[in-house]
Order: C-alpha cells, then sequence, then structure tokens
C-alpha cells in the first residue's frame, strides 16, 4: 500500500470516530447547570401556555370577632374576597360560594379584635387558602380556584 492510501484511511477512521464522539455526546448526560438550564427554559414555556385565570367575588363576608379577655365591645370583620380560577372551572366555583362563604366565615370568626388587627392582608388570604385546601383534602373534593386573594378588608 502507499503512503496516500494509509493517509486516506486513517483520515477516514479519525473523521469517522469525531463524528461518532460528537453524535454520541447527544446522549450523554447533561452536566447540572444544564440541565437546570432546560428545566427553567420548560417552566417558561408552560407558563406561557397556562391557561387565563377567570376571577369571581364573594362580596361582603362579615363576622363578628371573637372577644378578647376584658373587652365589652363587639368588633367586626368585613371583606371581599376574589377566587381566581381557570375558565373552565368558573362555573364550578360560583356553584361554590356558600360553602366557600361558609368556610371563610368560621375561619375569620375565629380571631380575636387583636390578632385580626396585626395581621396583614396577605396573611388572611394565606390563612384563608390554608382552610380551603385542608376542607377541600378532607373532603376529598377537587378545589375549584387556585387561589383567594382579598378584595376588601375592614377591622371596626
Amino acid at each position: 500500500m502507499n503512503k496516500k492510501t494509509i493517509l486516506a484511511i486513517v483520515g477516514a477512521v479519525i473523521i469517522s470516530a469525531a463524528g461518532a464522539g460528537g453524535a454520541g455526546g447527544g446522549f450523554m448526560p447533561q452536566p447540572a447547570a444544564a440541565a437546570a438550564a432546560g428545566q427553567e427554559k420548560k417552566a417558561e414555556a408552560e407558563k406561557k401556555e397556562a391557561k387565563p385565570m377567570k376571577y369571581v367575588t364573594l362580596d361582603k363576608v362579615i363576622v363578628m370577632l371573637r372577644r378578647g379577655p376584658n373587652e365589652t365591645e363587639s368588633h367586626y370583620l368585613s371583606t371581599d374576597l376574589v377566587l381566581a380560577t381557570e375558565h373552565a372551572k368558573e362555573k364550578e366555583t360560583k356553584e361554590n360560594l356558600p360553602l366557600i362563604r361558609s368556610l371563610a366565615v368560621r375561619t375569620l370568626s375565629s380571631y380575636t379584635m387583636a390578632e385580626a388587627s396585626s395581621m396583614s392582608v396577605d396573611k388572611y388570604a394565606e390563612k384563608l387558602n390554608h382552610a380551603f385546601d385542608a376542607n377541600y383534602e378532607h373532603e376529598h373534593a377537587e378545589k375549584p380556584f387556585a387561589e383567594v386573594m382579598i378584595g376588601k378588608l375592614i377591622i371596626e
């Protein structure tokens, strides 16, 4: 064999090996940083594909707060709730408004004036969301809304 043939064969082997190595690299496990970046892109794509939310209001939830020690006056809390739900579950959410009102009254009436005055709007929403999650889980039913938000809050 002459030198040109040997060089041609060696060159072909090197090119084939490089091509096989490059193709095989796509099947190799990704480093953690690359995997995390891939998951972030996937999460962003899911957010873009997320269904638009509808908002259902539950107006005028009024409760009498518990009396604290040495309190003689009655105090009240009034709030308007906003329920974020998917468009497909809007009707079901509206059908559940009496139950949602009852759960909100039960949750909010457990506070005294001192406790109610010290809580932020976000804390009220957190407590209500927790109460709703617990109730629907206890009833083995799917909650028809994603979250509850506070539209208005008055404590007197």
